[in-house]
């Protein structure tokens, strides 16, 4: 595992959507945390989930307030993800969230705290990893929880990556984005952040490649797409092609998706529903460059745990 480089992190554990599917593994998670010095306030307690959810309504949004109100935790990690962050948006305080001054952590279903913190507040936020299953593991990938400490210590934080196809591009600006599915969930709402040169990363799971295009159109149909400088995409996996898709297939949807919109789209972002995966400060300002021989991603002015 990382190395935590500020001894004494306080570290809340919240579960503002899924519950944990295995409550001994959520236990070997803390005392991970633990063995690196930080000290783990869990708010989640599974005699008190609800159905699939971290809790009910009521109890998952007193979890979140609960560790934004605690002043020994600097670090709010999601248990998980699955879903339940939609039944709270509209009743999560987040000025209350950005006034806290803590770095929120996660991935997935927490796409749409990103998105509502940066819409309602401009207060940025870190897609990375999850308590289930990425400090759970019984053995977690270094390379993921790495990722996490270096880019909350700063004050920058450099992701690269290679796909061939890419076009040759340099360009800056916000860098925002997540579960592709999340952000299309969302259009039209309040929680939806207007930014204008943005950088766009976007995975998704289970979605065929059909199911990828729609949205993907969505979010042109509704004007994103001309309004942002790239696209950056991670992974998307975990679907299945059938026999009427006769050679329509993803590479076969990103070409056609390609020609349709109008900002460079780029592959190879080690970001998504995998176990390898960067950390990426949602709401940072970013230069992305790119050519022949593969892309990074600078990122700069977002919190940190030196300057929340």
């Amino acid at each position: 595992m990382g190395i935590l480089k500020t001894p004494e992190i306080g570290i809340a554990i919240v579960a503002p959507g899924g519950c944990a599917p295995d409550d001994a593994a959520v236990a070997r998670g803390i005392a991970r945390l633990q063995a690196q010095g930080a000290t783990v306030h869990n708010y989640y307690d599974p005699a008190h989930s609800f159905q699939r959810f971290g809790g009910t309504d009521a109890g998952r949004l007193t979890q979140l307030n609960a560790a934004a109100a605690d002043p020994d935790v600097q670090v709010v990690i999601a248990l998980r993800g699955s879903y339940g962050i939609s039944r709270i948006l509209p009743d999560i305080d987040f000025d209350r969230m950005a006034a806290s001054r803590k770095l929120f952590v996660g991935y997935s279903d927490f796409t749409a705290f990103h998105m509502g913190l940066m819409a309602k507040t401009g207060r940025a936020s870190f897609a990375g990893p999850m308590i289930c299953d990425d400090f759970t593991r019984d053995e977690p990938e270094q390379f993921t929880l790495d990722q996490l400490w270096s880019c909350l210590t700063g004050p920058t934080h450099t992701v690269t990556g290679t796909a061939a196809g890419n076009p040759q591009v340099d360009v800056v600006g916000k860098l925002w984005g997540g579960n592709l599915a999340m952000l299309v969930h969302l259009l039209g709402t309040p929680y939806f952040p207007e930014i204008d040169g943005g950088i766009l990363f976007l995975e998704d799971v289970n979605e065929h490649p059909y199911r990828v295009e729609r949205m993907l159109l969505q979010l042109l149909h509704a004007g994103v797409f001309e309004r942002q400088h790239a696209v950056v995409l991670g992974d998307f996996s975990a679907y299945k092609l059938s026999p009427m898709d006769r050679g329509y297939d993803f590479d076969v949807m990103l070409a056609y998706v390609r020609e349709r919109l109008p900002v460079p789209v780029l592959t190879g972002l080690e970001f998504g529903h995998i176990r390898r995966r960067v950390t990426l400060p949602f709401g940072g300002q970013a230069r992305l460059q790119s050519d022949a021989s593969g892309f990074s991603l600078q990122v700069s002015d977002y919190p940190t745990l030196a300057r929340p």
